[in-house]
């Protein structure tokens, strides 16, 4: 049997996740380290303080990928666009009204999706990216992805994701593809 064949996706509400956030902080540290991401301690540190405010969130979904004895191996999480969010507002100018219409339940944002390296091309991501947006109801999921992370983007591509525009999500950041999937 490959070790592979004994990954475990659990999907989790915001209770479990914050329970487990141990589980999750170790994939994300070690995932977002590497280039083209480089995420120092503070930077996961900052990450995780804003998880704890995701999780609080009624409509926080999570996923996690465990194996054996190899303990986490992978996390998705994100939740719908609330009807006033201002996720929009860096892609004004590249938007249409409609691109950018929320209502609370019509967008699944996806926040971060990591797999640990060791358990990487064997199909994981992809159970995870299944497991977080099943059952959502959304319309479709949007997401940002590092424009120098070609693995990333090669896969969300593969899967259906097609690129709305690249923005600099915040102020200093690196370019971003921002990808959206329809659901329906």
């Amino acid at each position: 049997m490959h070790p592979d064949d004994a990954v475990r996706v659990s999907r989790l509400d915001g209770p479990a996740a914050a329970r487990a956030e141990d589980l999750f902080r170790l994939v994300y540290a070690e995932a977002f380290a590497e280039p083209s991401y480089r995420e120092s301690a503070a930077d996961v540190e900052a990450a995780f303080r804003r998880f704890r405010t995701h999780t609080a969130a009624p409509s926080f979904r999570g996923a996690l990928a465990t194996a054996g004895d190899a303990g986490p191996v992978g996390i998705a999480y994100g939740r719908p666009l609330a009807a006033d969010t201002k996720w929009w507002e860096p892609l004004h100018d590249r938007t249409t009204d409609d691109d950018r219409r929320e209502d609370g339940r019509r967008t699944f944002g996806l926040m971060e999706l990591a797999v640990r390296k060791a358990h990487r091309r064997r199909g994981v991501a992809r159970r995870l990216h299944d497991a977080l947006l099943s059952g959502t109801g959304a319309e479709r999921a949007v997401l940002h992805v590092h424009a120098a992370n070609t693995a990333a983007v090669a896969a969300y591509r593969a899967w259906g994701y097609e690129e709305l525009a690249t923005t600099r999500p915040w102020p200093g950041a690196d370019p971003h593809h921002v990808l959206l999937l329809p659901l329906h």
